[in-house]
């Protein structure tokens, strides 16, 4: 207990971290969509702003992991608080001067917190022991509970507050970011050791990428992460397509959201009691039973249970492919391993973030026929995931390594 009492600590501050910072994620997804709506010359294009930031969050993702593998959490961490309101301040001016370009740029930009928030669960375990990570990394992620809760709402607060329709709600993030990024000075993670001549430099990418237990786990988490992308993109399009309110959907989405972290004061436990793979299958069952839900209805309860259902298996299989990666990964290869994972997984949200707007608005004659196209592209990437993780049961323990 005592030598994780540094990791506890930080594992506070990152809680409140992603409490505070982190409501501007709920935000984003929630209004970025219904905003380029309005903005986007093509209704096709009305969720390329949600896949620009997911662009950004991809792009930055190995630079930020090198800058804190060489400088340590906190720079990197400041970074992309800043990034975040420089890029809500760009997608402000840009629903001002109405401007499609400006507010994408600015979403592109916002993709720099995205990234960095990413790196959060990380930073809970560079101080804990091996069996205080994965309760490390859930109490982490149980920390955007309760931005799950302020971001939307911020959301109905501000979203008609001034002349512009959501002008309000970025100027809330950018006062997100600057007074958030104070938590980081309580923050007390050692920067790594600058490596001395002759000390192991750790595997290379496509070694890692030839690890079994790392292929596997980056497949899981970006196929998790970019299919509960996909859907909640586009949900707040689907729940207002088909005659409901702005404030249902936002409410949909503190729904979702509500469930992607509450799961996360027990995930931790049971990853320590079933092992990860247990629990990276159940959410992947559980993110199949989402779409088959979503699929039945469009009713409002539709929405809300198959969005619940999609935030626990997300949950589920995220937080069990995170726990995987880092059982695999070496001290000195930890910033090439972590940058190159969220590298892998961002880009997997991209394709599905530009492909869910397609599947939404282009693929069929009405709001209902593409929001079944877009539960329906669940399916290939679910097997995809469930395949390799039967493959990784049925390999020998001793060849794993």
């Amino acid at each position: 207990m005592s030598t994780d009492a540094l990791a506890r600590r930080n594992v506070m501050v990152l809680v409140a971290a992603q409490a505070v910072l982190g409501a501007q994620l709920p935000m984003i997804f929630t209004i970025a969509g219904l905003a380029g709506s309005s903005l986007a010359p093509n209704a096709c294009w009305a969720t390329l702003p949600v896949t620009m930031m997911v662009i950004g969050s991809m792009l930055t993702a190995t630079p930020l992991s090198m800058l804190m593998q060489r400088f340590g959490r906190r720079a990197g961490f400041f970074f992309g608080a800043g990034g975040g309101a420089l890029g809500a301040a760009i997608g402000a001016w840009g629903l001002s001067a109405g401007s499609f370009l400006a507010f994408c740029i600015g979403a592109l930009i916002s993709g720099i917190y995205m990234s960095a928030n990413g790196f959060y669960r990380f930073a809970a375990t560079d101080t804990a022991s091996e069996g205080y990570r994965p309760k490390a990394i859930s109490w982490v992620m149980a920390g955007g509970l309760l931005s799950a809760v302020v971001g939307p709402q911020l959301v109905k607060v501000t979203s008609d507050a001034m002349a512009v329709t959501f002008l309000g709600s970025y100027l809330m993030v950018i006062a997100l970011n600057l007074v958030g990024s104070l938590l980081f000075f309580a923050l007390k993670i050692p920067a790594p050791p600058a490596p001395a001549a002759g000390s192991p430099e750790g595997r290379s990418r496509g070694e890692l990428l030839r690890n079994p237990v790392i292929l596997v786990a980056m497949i899981c988490a970006t196929v998790s992460y970019a299919l509960m992308n996909l859907v909640m993109t586009s949900s707040p399009l689907a729940v207002v397509g088909c005659g409901f309110e702005t404030g249902d959907a936002a409410n949909v989405v503190t729904a979702h959201v509500l469930a992607m972290y509450a799961p996360s004061f027990f995930t931790g436990h049971l990853i320590a009691r079933f092992g990860t793979e247990r629990i990276i299958a159940v959410g992947l069952t559980i993110l199949a039973a989402s779409g088959a839900v979503a699929m039945a209805g469009v009713e409002l309860e539709n929405f809300f249970v198959a969005l619940i259902l999609l935030g626990i298996g997300w949950n589920f299989g995220f937080i069990g492919a995170t726990t995987m990666l880092t059982s695999a990964q070496r001290p000195e290869e930890r910033g090439r391993l972590q940058g190159l994972n969220d590298l892998v997984v961002f880009g997997g949200v991209t394709l599905a973030s530009f492909s869910s707007g397609g599947l939404m608005n282009c693929s069929g004659g009405s709001v209902q026929a593409g929001w079944q196209m877009v539960n329906l592209a669940m399916l290939p990437f679910l097997v995809l995931a469930g395949g390799a993780l039967i493959w990784l049961w049925l390999r020998p323990q001793e060849t794993r390594a």
